[in-house]
């Protein structure tokens, strides 16, 4: 195997940078490590600002010729690009387990499935995009979308391949040239996509992928006068940093950040639906940002909550990812089992009570965890764990339920289970949050728009909104043939 590729479940993956239509390799490297077992899995090329430089000048230069081409043949490309998803699905699926830990039968079911999807979905909605024309005093408006130009992607670790996707389908549906950032702790699949997306035809330049460590490259591409949108989604910090690198050349940014999520569980609720929904924020070990971490129950049916909920999540299988009876898999990396544990034992210390786990177990996996007795102005309900701890409290009235759950920085999304459709109706239009579910959870349509409050982000993607941000809108105002402005 060549010194720039490496093995990951029988799959060969280039661990180099993809430039302009080539493979482009650093001087440096940092070491991938699979969080099922902490072995390493390959070097990585280790990308600098000449890299993330070279990869915006590659886009730029691809630019005008992507930008010009015709809908249907954009749309033709990224259906192929699907194409070529669906055909490495396995290997996709396999890949990615190894990579970043989560389970192996989601990926193969649920996740690379909705990666095709996304390519999809954006290459038929671009061939239905317009506005309806409207008159102003006789004369015609025609709105249209204007590829923007370069776009620097930036994705997190937790569903690499498929929120990378929510972001590269749409921008070069737009007719924009792409620059993609996976995540240092999982950036295999990305390289896998490039080889994807080249196979399928798409031109040299129009998707480039470059690899980081620490934060080198995103500063070089963040701060880059030929970038037009920067799409982000991971913590605030970062974004805050990413925001001050973007300000010099006012480069648009569209930001998904984390959150702290409630589930209200009102009295009237179906009790075994609410504990279904409560159990699935584990889901990934507790590794996604729409997590809905804080369980709000009505005092009155909070003991039988508590009870159902222990039964269920205590059921749940804990360990390797690639065997199909597993439920919870490992967490990304050791020093995010670190940072979670600091949370739940500054909590155990300050006075709450774990349930269920609060403890990590081997290697980077850590016990589905749920605390009780905790203060609403304490840090595990303020601030975002990112993991497999949620906490529990109880309100005794509907105004309550809504207080405690707006009572956060966040406002990502918000989860609601109640029997009584009037109250769902009074409660959702109270709640701050980008998202909100109504006895179900995670059910995530494209043509929705997606995004969140306050410091959960900025912006909407998805459906039209995805073009609005992607694109320069543009408004051409036509006079009526003959029509002279005499005043």
């Amino acid at each position: 195997m060549s010194e720039h590729r490496t093995t990951v479940a029988g799959v060969a993956v280039d661990t180099r940078h993809w430039i302009g239509g080539q493979r482009v390799a650093s001087p440096r490297t940092f070491t991938d490590a699979s969080p099922i077992d902490g072995a390493p899995i390959g070097e990585i090329s280790r990308g600098t600002a000449d890299e993330a430089r070279a990869a915006v000048a590659a886009a730029r230069a691809a630019f005008p010729g992507w930008a010009a081409t015709p809908r249907a043949e954009r749309a033709r490309l990224l259906h192929a690009v699907a194409d070529g998803v669906e055909k490495r699905t396995e290997e996709l699926a396999n890949v990615e387990t190894v990579d970043n830990g989560a389970l192996l039968r989601s990926h193969r079911r649920g996740v690379m499935p909705r990666v095709a999807h996304n390519f999809r979905f954006f290459a038929d909605w671009l061939l239905t995009l317009e506005h309806e024309d409207f008159a102003t005093r006789g004369h015609t408006n025609h709105v249209t979308w204007d590829p923007a130009g370069p776009c620097v992607l930036i994705t997190p670790w937790n569903a690499p391949l498929m929120l990378a996707t929510w972001k590269v389908a749409p921008a070069l549906a737009a007719g924009n040239t792409v620059v993609l950032k996976p995540a240092e702790w999982s950036p295999l699949t990305a390289s896998l996509l490039a080889d994807i997306a080249a196979e399928a035809g798409l031109p040299a330049g129009v998707l480039n992928v470059v690899q980081g460590y620490g934060s080198e490259v995103g500063d070089a591409l963040t701060s880059h006068p030929d970038v037009r949108r920067i799409s982000f989604t991971g913590s605030v910090p970062t974004a805050q940093h990413i925001a001050a690198s973007a300000a010099a050349n006012l480069t648009p940014l569209s930001l998904e950040l984390g959150g702290k999520s409630p589930l209200l569980v009102f009295a009237d609720a179906d009790l075994d639906l609410a504990v279904d929904l409560a159990v699935e924020q584990y889901d990934n070990a507790g590794q996604v940002c729409l997590a809905a971490t804080r369980l709000l129950v009505e005092e009155a049916v909070a003991e039988e909550f508590t009870r159902r909920f222990v039964a269920k999540a205590s059921r749940l299988r804990q360990g390797d990812p690639r065997e199909e009876s597993t439920d919870i898999g490992p967490t990304i990396h050791p020093r995010q089992v670190a940072k979670i544990d600091g949370f739940v034992r500054r909590a155990l210390a300050a006075g709450a009570r774990a349930v269920i786990g609060g403890h990590p177990g081997d290697g980077q996996y850590y016990a589905p965890t749920l605390l009780t007795d905790v203060r609403q102005d304490s840090e595990i309900v303020r601030e975002e764990v990112f993991g497999p701890v949620l906490t529990l409290q109880t309100f005794t009235s509907e105004d309550e339920a809504v207080h405690l759950a707006n009572d956060t920085r966040f406002g990502l999304a918000a989860t609601l289970a109640t029997g009584d459709p009037e109250r769902a109706e009074r409660v959702t239009a109270r709640l701050v949050a980008g998202t909100v579910w109504v006895n179900c959870f995670f059910v995530r349509d494209l043509k929705a728009p997606f995004g969140g409050s306050r410091h959960s982000g900025i912006g909407r993607e998805g459906g039209t909104w995805s073009f609005d941000f992607y694109c320069d809108l543009k408004n051409t105002v036509t006079a009526p043939k003959g029509w002279k402005d005499h005043g």
